[in-house]
């Protein structure tokens, strides 16, 4: 890309005397569809943490929360455990996390009022997904998209700063943004948990090799820190071009058009705050692993490979903060490489069928069989401070519907793992009662750092015995 692609005479000529917006935007904005840029360095942790900087333990090491979503609820009888407290013993679907059983806390009692039915009629997928991490009612709307702000935005909001990544927002779904899904609802809601505001979900990646070179720069192991190099000298001199095309742009546009061009230039401005920001923390330690290929031929091989992005990601402190979508509510995926060939949404309206409950009951093993991998990664890999990334970490894993044979929203399945850098108490099961979701949200917000946030959703206060 060189200036002489992008000639301003050339460019005025094809536009005459005047700019539609879109026109003008399509003109420039293909000048800076940037990449992402890196973070610091894991031996510039500690250095760089201080005691008045957000998300970091007492030690001084980042915390971090992530948020996992698996789809069209549980299997009530096989998921909840036998006891309580640290007594409890271990239901079937959750078996397969026996060897982190110190390491996590099943919460009983947690739902999202918001998601039923009400006046709404029928959606509950849509709303299960779209509430999960709100906390609100959305709009019934194809069209006329209104969810809320999402805890983990509000979330990277306080300390998204602190990384190069802000947020990282992962599925391994193929997901939609626009057209009805489920009774009316936007498809926006059934396909995101993540949202910036009420109007802008945080669209997942489902491509791992795009994941990963946004993590880690393009190229094979050993060329990455060059091509970092080689894409910020060539961001560098697009913006420059940007700013000498505007300039020449300037002395020909209208007040009208001028104002245009000026809120435009703020986002090249934010643009060139964001490279020295990036600049200031350094490269990213380069993994001693190939780029990945793509998207897996199996759906095990997909969920298990981003998780392991996952834990690279918070292991280099490219970000503190991460949604993943394992897949949408309603999804009706098949596991034949378990043996069960029918689709999973439509085995979950099981009407009390035997047959169709052991199998329901077998992919939600099978989830937590990927859950328990990936819990067992984060406590074996070191942390900056000598702790596990597990120990210094809030992880949720849940879904926002219950029982998806009666679309239930109370109740809802629903585990915190990790040890949130000393501040909670895992290895146990604690019933909470009738508890809107959002108190837990609110208390892993207070641990990360945000700072005066009374409420948040339909929040009645901080969870306790967490």
């Amino acid at each position: 890309m060189n200036k002489q692609t992008f000639n301003p005479t050339e460019r005025m000529a094809q536009r005459h005397a005047g700019f539609s917006r879109r026109h003008f935007l399509r003109g420039l904005g293909a000048c800076i569809a940037l990449p992402a840029f890196e973070s610091f360095a894991p031996g510039k942790l500690l250095a760089a943490s201080s005691a008045a900087n957000p998300a970091t333990t007492a030690t001084g090491a980042p915390l971090r929360s992530a948020f996992l979503y698996f789809p069209n609820g549980a299997i009530q009888s096989t998921w909840w455990p036998k006891g309580d407290g640290a007594n409890f013993e271990l239901s079937r679907t959750l078996q397969p996390l026996a060897a982190v059983r110190e390491h996590f806390q099943v919460f009983g009692g947690l739902e999202h009022l918001n998601a039923t039915a009400g006046n709404d009629g029928g959606g509950d997928h849509a709303r299960a997904n779209g509430t999960f991490l709100t906390g609100v009612r959305m709009k019934k709307s194809a069209t006329d998209v209104r969810a809320g702000i999402s805890i983990d935005q509000v979330i990277a909001r306080e300390v998204g700063h602190l990384t190069r990544l802000p947020s990282l927002e992962l599925t391994c779904d193929a997901g939609r943004n626009t057209g009805a899904c489920d009774s009316g609802y936007s498809c926006a809601y059934q396909y995101n948990v993540s949202w910036s505001s009420p109007t802008t979900p945080m669209t997942p990646e489902a491509n791992p090799r795009q994941v990963f070179e946004r993590l880690f720069g393009a190229g094979a192991v050993g060329e990455r820190a060059e091509e970092l190099k080689r894409r910020r000298a060539e961001q560098r001199s697009i913006l420059d071009f940007v700013v000498e095309d505007a300039r020449d742009m300037q002395r020909q546009l209208n007040p009208h058009d001028k104002a245009k061009l000026d809120q435009y230039l703020t986002g090249v401005r934010e643009l060139e705050s964001r490279i020295q920001c990036a600049e200031k923390f350094g490269d990213p330690k380069d993994p001693s692993q190939s780029t990945p290929l793509g998207i897996p031929p199996t759906y095990a091989e997909h969920v298990q490979i981003m998780f392991d992005t996952l834990v690279l990601a918070f292991q280099t402190d490219s970000t503190r903060v991460a949604t993943m979508l394992l897949a949408h509510d309603g999804s009706n995926r098949s596991f034949a490489e378990i043996g069960i060939p029918e689709g999973h949404h439509d085995l979950s309206h099981h009407a009390n069928d035997e047959e169709k409950i052991q199998k329901i009951s077998d992919i939600d093993v099978w989830y937590v069989k990927q859950l328990a991998r990936f819990i067992e990664r984060m406590r074996d890999t070191k942390d900056v401070d000598g702790n596990s990334l597990l120990h210094n970490s809030m992880i949720v894993y849940g879904s926002g519907n219950a029982d998806a044979n009666r679309h239930t929203h109370a109740n809802l399945p629903i585990l915190l793992a990790g040890g949130g850098g000393g501040t909670l108490t895992p290895g146990r099961f604690v019933k909470h009662g009738q508890t809107p979701t959002s108190n837990l949200f609110l208390s892993m917000a207070d641990r990360m750092g945000v700072k005066s946030l009374d409420r948040f959703g339909d929040s009645t206060g901080r969870l306790a015995r967490i």
